[in-house]
């Protein structure tokens, strides 16, 4: 499903060059749970944002359905992210004057779908975050637990393979960051959907069913739920 080899990434500014990734080879199967875990700076969010074919490496490669992302043109890279992720991030990402309607349905409109697909898809993507009700309110108006229902609708309503989720919590309480989290889990249970998770939040990345652990800009540790430390 997702593959890198000897995967790096140099970020340079000021004259000086901060090396984020290092070498990193890594393998998540189709339907994985996968948590990426480490300190500030470790590294995990550029593995993620890399693997999602958001940024270009360094060096190495991503491997995507077997197919290496850097023999793509970047409307061939857009149209993957489109077709093949969903994603959720700690920041909403929702555009507060539209509705939950116009906010979940944007992935399908760069597609290009019909009226009546957006309408349909719309729908299922909503009943399955608990938010028909709110189909034709403004995201604005929403709670927070509320808007995040809503980008995992946003990701869910293109079919994804993988859903990206970065701190998809961390901005909110308790209760309701344990129910969007119980949501994501139920998706890739029942639907098989592969699941990422970069996060600091050690009881939710126990939940996954693998732990990769990084510091430095590189994997220390990849280890399946139950493994001894």
């Amino acid at each position: 499903m997702l593959e890198t080899r000897q995967l790096s990434k140099t970020y340079s500014g000021d004259g000086t060059d901060f090396q984020a990734l290092r070498d990193v080879d890594l393998r998540i199967d189709k339907g994985d749970c996968v948590a990426i875990v480490g300190k500030s700076g470790s590294g995990k969010s550029t593995l993620m944002h890399l693997l999602a074919c958001l940024d270009a490496p360094s060096n190495g490669s991503v491997i995507v359905d077997g197919q290496d992302v850097s023999s793509l043109s970047e409307k061939a890279k857009n149209t993957l992210r489109n077709q093949k992720f969903g994603f959720v991030f700690q920041q909403f990402f929702l555009n507060g004057r539209d509705t939950v309607f116009e906010n979940v349905v944007l992935p399908m409109r760069i597609r290009g779908e019909s009226a009546s697909t957006l309408t349909k898809d719309a729908a299922t993507a909503l009943a399955a975050v608990g938010l028909t009700d709110k189909t034709n309110k403004r995201a604005k108006d929403l709670s927070g637990g509320e808007k995040q229902r809503v980008c995992i609708a946003r990701a869910l309503i293109g079919r994804p393979q993988v859903i990206f989720a970065d701190e998809p919590t961390g901005n909110l309480d308790s209760q309701t960051g344990a129910a969007v989290e119980n949501l994501l889990f139920d998706l890739n249970r029942e639907q098989g959907i592969t699941l990422v998770i970069v996060t600091h939040d050690s009881e939710l990345a126990e939940r996954c069913d693998r732990l990769i652990e990084m510091k430095d800009g590189q994997i220390v540790s990849d280890k399946k739920r139950g493994e001894a430390k």
